[in-house]
């Protein structure tokens, strides 16, 4: 009868008890970069600044050339709206990157807790949407000012007070709609095509549908999440219904796919 074998000597342990856990504010600069510092991110930042500064050189050429009144806040709000269309965008990018590029397994492999980075990479796109602002504020002082000693007479420097901070309640909502999308597709192209239908598409349909059937006209307003931001971009949200359709529209649009999409992501294998 022969002896029992000796258990095999374990290997060499790596023990990880002691490492801190990443900052989260570390997270947050490193998505931050990220934003900016891929081919896809500089090329979206880019497109929106030339936009934007087309778009304003003509609106104030065209105002000095035919002696028109100019003020402050024409210029910020057409540089914010253009902005605005293109940074739900950016919120996608944020998420479908990592698994377009393939960067994913390094990224949770860093940071295990998937819940975190996505949480990173959303607060990115606030702060996004809030440098957007005040880099529109900055386009507009510019023009203004250009106005203001070519045709000082004509030149108004007025705006609403609330405007900027209606621009950052809309432009970081619109991004989120965005960033939902993306985290439950986790692909660019099929995001961005869904997101654009539906944001410019669907007011079109549910008016179709409300000339067909009765009575869905009053149904629209609670499900038509871009209707239901109108009442911020004037500033006017005042009553409890137009409260109720903005809650629950965004519920719709945005707590559902987010949800949804922060489980598959956290579940989802990455390769």
């Amino acid at each position: 009868m022969s002896a029992p074998s000796a258990p095999p000597s374990p290997g060499p342990v790596l023990d990880v008890s002691g490492t801190r856990p990443i900052p989260f504010w570390r997270l947050v600069l490193v998505e931050l970069r990220k934003s900016y510092d891929t081919r896809a991110g500089f090329w979206l930042l880019a497109t929106i600044a030339i936009l934007v500064s087309l778009v304003e050189a003509v609106i104030m050429i065209s105002t000095l050339v035919n002696d028109s009144y100019v003020y402050f806040e024409d210029f910020a709000g057409t540089a914010g709206g253009i902005a605005s269309i293109l940074l739900p965008v950016l919120g996608i990018i944020l998420v479908t990157s990592e698994w377009g590029q393939r960067t994913a397994m390094v990224t949770f492999a860093i940071e295990p807790r998937r819940s975190r980075v996505v949480l990173a990479k959303l607060v990115v796109g606030a702060v996004a949407s809030v440098v957007t602002v005040a880099v529109m504020l900055l386009v507009g002082l510019v023009c203004t000012l250009v106005c203001e000693a070519l045709q000082p007479d004509l030149t108004y420097w007025e705006m609403e007070w609330w405007l900027p901070l209606a621009f950052i309640i809309t432009m970081t909502l619109t991004m989120t709609v965005g960033f939902s999308m993306a985290s439950l597709l986790l692909n660019t192209p099929a995001a961005i095509v869904v997101f654009f239908l539906y944001w410019y598409a669907l007011a079109i349909v549910l008016f179709v549908i409300a000339d067909l059937i009765s009575g869905f006209e009053e149904i629209a307003p609670w499900i038509n999440f871009q209707a239901a931001l109108d009442p911020v971009w004037s500033w006017s949200l005042e009553t409890a219904e137009e409260w109720g359709q903005l809650i629950v529209s965004a519920g719709l649009w945005i707590a559902l796919p987010l949800g949804l999409g922060l489980w598959r992501i956290v579940h989802a294998e990455v390769k």
